[in-house]
């Protein structure tokens, strides 16, 4: 069956609108459609291809997804080689090279384009009638590999070049880096399943374009800048770097934002100077800049030495790897009982400071890298990211050195230190009682969905405990007016209503009372579920994690964090206290799960209740057996519908899911 005319053009202006917002999105930096309307035109195209496969074209946008793996990568022989730059690291290097240049050129002055030197994979990327055909790594700099079905997966990197008057054959060559903020969320990932984290960005670049499975390189987060021109056939070209720059832009290649065009050996050290300044708060790594004779004549004229060329220097930045001893790794306990150990250094200068700590993670990473107390190891410092140990250095390792140990108990409180399935992290059981935690646990538990002490805000919190008026929650309910109202912009009229509220919160129910607790792993749905099962906190506090396990939706790794909080002498002392100062709650008449009225039925609420606020109506659901849910699927019972209702109101018309105005769920909770 023939396509008709009209499909092939709509998928014809499809594929130009994608490729436009593109151009504006990764050249422009400047998007004029939300992400969701991008979304939207995305999938139509992709619905359309499905329907009409013979419509499919390699540079359409939907071709972006990894293919079959390869067994390995084809050579590349570069038509020009790809060459490296000399390196300059003091201002008289860059001096030297400037003056070599104007002798050669016989110029009393030189116009530079000044760049970043991104610190990534060097790429070269072929259009042939401006579709890419072909991307090969740098290699040798004479031969590279071919890694054509890894850069198409790179959304930065146009699979059909934009605009007009590009040549017939063009070899753009740039960079292939991960952002840092790409590079924290990859190793997150890493370390979520368990897996090999990355030593750093530039690493994690090369590895993922080198990725013999293109749909692993598909899913990291990589990004590519254009730099220079390799090849051009059948097309002009501009006259000077900087223009050059400017043109592959205009034909949707990314260039970097921070390239300036400066004069002479001045411009190009206060451009220098500029960069380091604002090195720490550009999302990607840099470990210089590079100087290019701006004129492409000149550049010309001045040839290549060796197997660098004599128009371009790179001017690099102080180290950012050194090699220093590992005197000792303390334990630090983070404000949610995070244990973290850090590296005690003797002192090593890195990246412009001196560094005498670095993260060590976890106890995984440390026996990954196979680091011991004693050994030279590699610290890297990127920006005003703390420094972290990289790696030891095995062949320099002394005898005597020493293999690190979680301790079982926390260095701050003395707590018990327990590691649940599944996590890399140890962490403190002492919750209400750390003093590392005592910050996050006051301001959690006074928040407005566990115990709602109104006017109890985070700056308050800080004040008491900086002060050391508050060791734990407890102390809270000991807080005079006399005492508020002498602290900083706290009234008598502001301290009495704190001592109201503090009051009023004692009268309280007991799931609220279970998640102010701040248990890990036990948020306001389980906080509930365990009250309905065991209907008094004392069979709750001494249940075994077998007994736990029998309550709906707790897992072992659920059970295993309630006992070990609850068997924590620091936490029974401190929820003893809160019962001593009266804090109170009825307990809960225990019925079988099965028996409520409202057991097994999923509820969507949207819109605004008259007779209560929405989070009033998920409780009294929940007190019936209901389970409350934030989207509609076809798994939902009833959508409750008040007042200006989104788009969950029009989904469940869609899927035939029962709707119930207000006066029906109200009738609908008399009933049960």
């Amino acid at each position: 069956m023939s396509v008709s005319t009209a499909i092939k053009q709509r998928v014809t202006k499809l594929r130009e609108e994608i490729n436009h917002h593109n151009y504006l999105y990764y050249v422009q930096d400047a998007p004029e459609i939300p992400d969701s309307e991008y979304d939207r035109l995305l999938r139509e195209l992709q619905q359309l291809e499905q329907q009409h496969p013979e419509l499919i074209v390699p540079e359409s946008p939907t071709q972006r997804v990894g293919a079959t793996p390869l067994s390995e990568f084809a050579e590349v022989r570069h038509r020009v080689p790809m060459l490296s730059l000399n390196n300059a690291f003091e201002a008289q290097e860059v001096e030297d090279f400037d003056r070599r240049a104007r002798d050669r050129l016989a110029v009393k002055e030189i116009v530079y384009t000044a760049e970043p030197k991104l610190d990534g994979l060097a790429i070269s990327l072929l259009y042939e009638d401006g579709v890419l055909v072909r991307g090969a790594t740098r290699g040798d700099g004479a031969t590279g590999e071919d890694v054509t079905q890894n850069v198409r997966t790179i959304d930065s990197i146009p699979l059909k070049l934009v605009g007009r008057n590009f040549p017939r054959v063009l070899e753009v060559r740039g960079e292939v880096i991960m952002t840092k903020s790409g590079f924290e969320k990859l190793n997150q990932t890493q370390r979520d399943k368990d897996e090999k984290t990355f030593a750093n960005p530039r690493n994690a670049a090369a590895g993922s374009l080198r990725q013999l499975d293109s749909r692993i390189t598909a899913a990291r987060p990589l990004s590519f800048y254009a730099y220079a021109v390799g090849v051009a056939e059948d097309g002009e070209l501009a006259k000077t770097q900087f223009q050059l720059l400017a043109q592959l832009r205009q034909w949707g290649l990314r260039t970097n934002p921070e390239i300036k065009r400066v004069k002479g050996v001045r411009g190009c050290l206060d451009y220098y100077h500029a960069i380091a300044e604002k090195r720490n708060r550009l999302d990607y790594d840099i470990d210089g800049v590079v100087y290019k004779v701006d004129e492409l004549a000149q550049q010309a004229q001045l040839g290549f030495v060796s197997r660098a060329p004599r128009w371009a220097v790179a001017h690099k930045f102080a180290a950012q790897e050194e090699m220093t001893k590992l005197v000792a790794i303390e334990v630090q306990v983070g404000r949610t009982g995070a244990l973290t150990p850090v590296a005690r250094l003797e002192p090593v200068f890195v990246g412009g400071v001196t560094v005498t700590n670095a993260t060590l993670h976890n106890q995984d990473e440390i026996e990954r890298k196979d680091i011991r107390i004693g050994d030279t190891v590699i610290v890297r410092r990127a920006g005003d990211v703390i420094p972290e140990v990289v790696s030891a250095v095995v062949s320099r390792r002394p005898k005597g050195t020493k293999k690190f140990v979680m301790p079982d108990k926390c260095p701050v409180c003395g707590s018990e230190v327990i590691r649940l399935e599944n996590e890399a992290v140890a962490r403190c059981t002492g919750g209400l009682f750390c003093a590392a935690q005592r910050k996050q646990a006051i301001k959690h538990f006074a928040a407005r969905r566990a115990m709602d002490i109104e006017g109890l805000g985070d700056k308050l919190v800080e004040q008491l405990v900086d002060q050391d008026m508050i060791h734990d929650v407890a102390d809270l309910y000991k807080l005079s007016v006399a005492e508020l109202a002498e602290m900083e912009r706290m009234g008598e009229k502001s301290a009495q209503n704190i001592v109201d509220a503090l009051e009023k919160s004692k009268a309280t129910t007991l799931p609220r009372f279970l998640f102010a607790l701040g248990i890990r792993q036990v948020g306001e749905t389980t906080a509930r579920t365990l009250a309905q099962h065991f209907g008094n906190l004392d069979a709750i506090m001494h249940a075994s994690e077998a007994g736990l396990e029998a309550v709906q939706d707790v897992g072992p790794v659920v059970a295993e964090s309630i006992a070990h909080f609850f068997h924590e002498p620091h936490n029974r002392k401190v929820i003893q206290k809160l019962r001593h100062a009266g804090v109170h709650w009825p307990d809960i008449e225990v019925s079988p799960a099965q028996e409520l009225p409202l057991a097994g039925k999923t509820f969507v609420i949207t819109g605004t209740l008259e007779s209560m606020s929405r989070d009033e109506a998920k409780e009294k659901l929940e007190q019936l057996g209901g389970k409350v849910s934030g989207s509609v699927s076809k798994k939902t019972d009833y959508v409750i519908v008040g007042e200006s209702p989104g788009s969950k109101a029009a989904k469940a018309e869609a899927l035939g899911v029962a709707m119930l105005d207000e006066q029906a769920f109200l009738k609908l909770l008399g009933h049960s």
